[in-house]
C-alpha cells in the first residue's frame, strides 16, 4: 500500500468518526532534506498522525501547529531552517540536514468535494497516467484573488480541475507551467510577481503505481510479490500451472491467473514491467516472443544464467533476426543488482531494487561513492523565500 493509499484510508476513517483533520504538506525545499515536496501527513485534532513529512524530527512540532490550524480554520506555512548546523543543533529543529523545508498546514473541510485529499483521491482512483498538482502556498504581499491552499490538478489527457479560479490573472501561466512540468516529469517551484508581492506555487508530479507482471508462480516468486506489493506496486502473477497460479499463494497480488503456454501470444500489452521467473524454457521463450515488439515493456527481467538468455536469443533470431536490437536496453539478464543474493528473499530484494533504479534512472551503487546529491535540486525560478521561520526541537523519541 502506498503512502497516499494509507492517507486516503485514514482520512475516510476520521471523516466517518467526525474527527477534525489538517493536512501537512512539504511544498518547498532548499538544500538537504529527508523528504521532498509532495510528502504529506494527516493530523487529527487529537494529534493522531498518518504519513510523514520528515524522518521524525518535524512531526512533533508540525502536529501541534496543525492542531492550532484546525482550531483557527485557516492555512499557514511553516519554515524549518537548518542551514546553520551549529545554530540548528543548539536552538533549532536539530535536523542536522543543513536545508530549508517549508510545510503547508491547512484544515480540511470534509464537505468540500475539492479539498486537497479529495482532489488527490480523484486522481488516484483508477489512475494509469501521471499528473501534476499545482499548490499555491504563499501570496506574500500579492494583490491577487488567488489564496493559499488553492490547487490545480492537471492530468495527462489535459483535463484541469481543482480550486484555483479559472478567471484568476495567473491561472493561464500556472496552467502552462504545470503542463511543462508534466511533460518533463520534473517537479518545480514557481514564483510569480503580481502587484507588490509574489505568489509561490509548488508543482508536484503524481506518479501512478508501478505495474509489474511476473510470469511464474513458484515459491521464489512469493517473497518478490510481497516486497513489490509493500511498495504499493500493482502486481500480476501469471503461470500455466493451475496448481501454482492460485490467489491463496499470492494474497498480496492484484491478480493471479492461469495462462496456458498456447495463449501467451494473445495477451494484451499493458506496459507493465515484466519478470520471467517460470523456470520453464519454452514458456520464457513464448513470453519473450510476445514482448519483443512491445516497446511499452521497457523492463524485461529474465531469471537464470546469462547462457540461458543467449540460447533464447538464438531461438528468437530464427523468426526475428534483429531480436537483440529490439531488446536492447530493455532486457535484464541476469536480473537484479549485484548484492550477492542467494535466498529467495535476497533475490527478491535484488530484483525489486534493480527495477527501482530503472524507474528513477539511477545506476545504483553505493551512495557514499556518488559525487552527486541524493536528490536532484528542485527546479525553481527564484530562491526559496524563508518566511515564517520557527524554532522547534527534534521530536524523535518523544
Amino acid at each position: 500500500m502506498t503512502e497516499l493509499q494509507r492517507l486516503l484510508n485514514a482520512y475516510d476513517e476520521h471523516r466517518a468518526a467526525g474527527r477534525a483533520c489538517a493536512l501537512a504538506s512539504v511544498v518547498d525545499v532548499a538544500g538537504s532534506a529527508y523528504r521532498r515536496p509532495g510528502a504529506r501527513m494527516l493530523v487529527t485534532d487529537e494529534g493522531q498522525l498518518t504519513g510523514a513529512i520528515s524522518g521524525g524530527c518535524l512531526e512533533g512540532d508540525a502536529r501541534q501547529r496543525a492542531r492550532r490550524v484546525i482550531q483557527q480554520g485557516r492555512p499557514t506555512v511553516v519554515t524549518y531552517d537548518s542551514t546553520d548546523p551549529d545554530d540548528d543543533l543548539q536552538f533549532g529543529a536539530a535536523l542536522g540536514c543543513q536545508g530549508i523545508v517549508q510545510i503547508l498546514l491547512e484544515p480540511l473541510d470534509f464537505q468540500a468535494v475539492d479539498n486537497p485529499v479529495e482532489l488527490l483521491r480523484r486522481w488516484a482512483d483508477g489512475v494509469e497516467e501521471p499528473a501534476v498538482i499545482a499548490t499555491v502556498f504563499s501570496t506574500a504581499g500579492a494583490a491577487s484573488e488567488i489564496a493559499v491552499g488553492q490547487r490545480l490538478l492537471l492530468t495527462s489527457n489535459n483535463v484541469a480541475q481543482g480550486t484555483l479560479p479559472g478567471q484568476a490573472i495567473l491561472y493561464a501561466q500556472i496552467l502552462a507551467d504545470a503542463r511543462t512540468a508534466l511533460m518533463a516529469g520534473q517537479p518545480a517551484t514557481c514564483h510569480y510577481a503580481t502587484g507588490p508581492g509574489t505568489v509561490r506555487v509548488s508543482l508536484e508530479i503524481l506518479r501512478p503505481p508501478v505495474r509489474l507482471t511476473v510470469y511464474g508462480a513458484g515459491n521464489d516468486v512469493q517473497p518478490l510479490v510481497r516486497l513489490a506489493a509493500g511498495l504499493g506496486w500493482r502486481v500480476r502473477v501469471v503461470d500455466g500451472r493451475p496448481a501454482q497460479a492460485q490467489l491463496s499463494r499470492f494474497p498480496e497480488a492484484d491478480e493471479v491467473r492461469v495462462l496456458p503456454l498456447a495463449q501467451v501470444g494473445a495477451e494484451p500489452h499493458d506496459g507493465s514491467f515484466a519478470l520471467l521467473m517460470t523456470h520453464n524454457y519454452y514458456y520464457d521463450l513464448a513470453v519473450l516472443q510476445h514482448l519483443l515488439p512491445a516497446a511499452s515493456a521497457r523492463y524485461i527481467g529474465l531469471l537464470g544464467p546469462r547462457k540461458k538468455y543467449e540460447r533464447l536469443l538464438d531461438d528468437l533470431r530464427k523468426d526475428t533476426p534483429d531480436a537483440a536490437e529490439k531488446l536492447q536496453g530493455r532486457i535484464h539478464s541476469p536480473i537484479g543488482l549485484n548484492l550477492g543474493a542467494e535466498t529467495p528473499e535476497e533475490i527478491a530484494l535484488s530484483v525489486v531494487a534493480e527495477i527501482q533504479a530503472v524507474l528513477t534512472g539511477r545506476l545504483a551503487g553505493f551512495l557514499r561513492d556518488s559525487p552527486h546529491p541524493i536528490h536532484p535540486p528542485l527546479r525553481a525560478n527564484a530562491p526559496l523565500a524563508p518566511e515564517g521561520v520557527v524554532d522547534a526541537a527534534c521530536a524523535i523519541g518523544e
